[in-house]
């Protein structure tokens, strides 16, 4: 359970590390007059509270895998992995959804969408 545990704690660092990363370097542009949404950027800004949540599950695994006795830490430590997996496929999911809602159609879109590849909608 020790090898488990301390990768569990290297996983809860690297996705806390790019929840941190997420949170600092994605941010809009500083331009008051002008409105540019990046969905790229804003997908990513929105998976920052969900990659530290994660973290947060998967420190717990690791500390659980690292204290408690070996029946008890497996069924924790499934279920901590479980639960920071779920979380993260949730939140991409959700964060892409609420990426593409805010980003503008294309201007090339005239409303002919029967043939149109395009995401507008």
């Amino acid at each position: 359970m020790w090898i488990a545990g301390v990768l569990c704690m290297c996983a809860a660092v690297a996705s806390a590390g790019f929840g941190a990363w997420s949170l600092a370097h994605n941010q809009a542009p500083k331009q008051a007059h002008k409105q540019v949404i990046d969905a790229t950027r804003l997908a990513l800004r929105a998976m920052a509270p969900t990659q530290l949540a994660a973290a947060v599950m998967l420190t717990a695994g690791g500390v659980v895998a690292l204290a408690a006795s070996p029946h008890t830490a497996l069924v924790l430590l499934i279920v901590c992995v479980a639960g920071a997996l779920g979380t993260l496929a949730t939140g991409s999911w959700q964060s892409a959804r609420f990426a593409l809602r805010q980003t503008p159609p294309a201007p090339s879109c005239a409303g002919n969408c029967a043939v149109c590849t395009q995401s507008c909608h």
